[in-house]
């Protein structure tokens, strides 16, 4: 196997797991900020759909994804209107599943972050007058600060080890929706333990620069 041919899987993994850890941060940034404020009946079971993802076995994720995302689905079919292909088996698939699986994970520690934010800070913002943004921008995030950079460190971890929602939704086209995950998988199922093994190594070093960039003191603020 040629250098390209080794290389294109872990550019694809990075693309997605970059993307996806934006999108996944943003969501569950505001799904957290909000969900901490709220308070109504049923939030349980609202929290309990959320979370499903990190407990489901990985193929009923992908199993609903592709029911959702299909072409003979409406979002599918108007996806397929608009851009004139199909979401399934394109490196955009891959995104959404990393997305859908890591949401829980980022969701649930950013909400413990912005939960440990010092109460009293924010109720005396709010009596001098400020806004629930205002109070988010200025008290509430640099305050779970430590929780934002775990987060998403979390979110781009999960979505750069994401196998089986992946595997079912984008599938295993090479140079364009194979990512590591799968092909070590399928390196692994064709007897080829070698290149497998580059790409664990490939992983293991992505993984261990964000973890090892991530805890360096005076990365976080705080």
């Amino acid at each position: 196997m040629n250098g390209a041919a080794f290389l294109e899987p872990v550019a694809l993994s990075l693309k997605v797991s970059l993307i996806a850890s934006a999108v996944v941060f943003v969501a569950a940034a505001w799904v957290a900020w909000r969900m901490s404020l709220a308070k109504f009946r049923g939030r349980t079971i609202v929290e309990t759909f959320i979370m499903l993802p990190l407990v489901l076995p990985p193929t009923v994720v992908g199993f609903v994804l592709l029911v959702v995302f299909g072409r003979q689905s409406p979002v599918g079919r108007l996806f397929e209107n608009v851009f004139g292909q199909s979401i399934v088996f394109s490196w955009g698939a891959a995104v959404i599943a990393a997305v859908v699986v890591a949401f829980p994970l980022v969701y649930q520690t950013l909400k413990v972050g912005f939960q440990s934010a010092d109460a009293d800070l924010q109720d005396a913002a709010r009596s001098m007058g400020a806004s629930e943004r205002q109070v988010l921008r200025f008290i509430t995030l640099p305050l779970a600060w430590r929780s934002l950079v775990s987060g998403y460190v979390l979110g781009f971890a999960r979505g750069l080890g994401e196998f089986g929602a992946t595997l079912m939704l984008a599938g295993n086209i090479p140079g364009r929706t194979q990512t590591v995950p799968t092909a070590i998988y399928f390196a692994v199922d064709a007897g080829n333990l070698g290149l497998a093994w580059l790409w664990c190594f490939a992983m293991i070093a992505i993984s261990f620069a964000m973890l090892y960039a991530a805890g360096r003191p005076g990365f976080s603020r705080r």
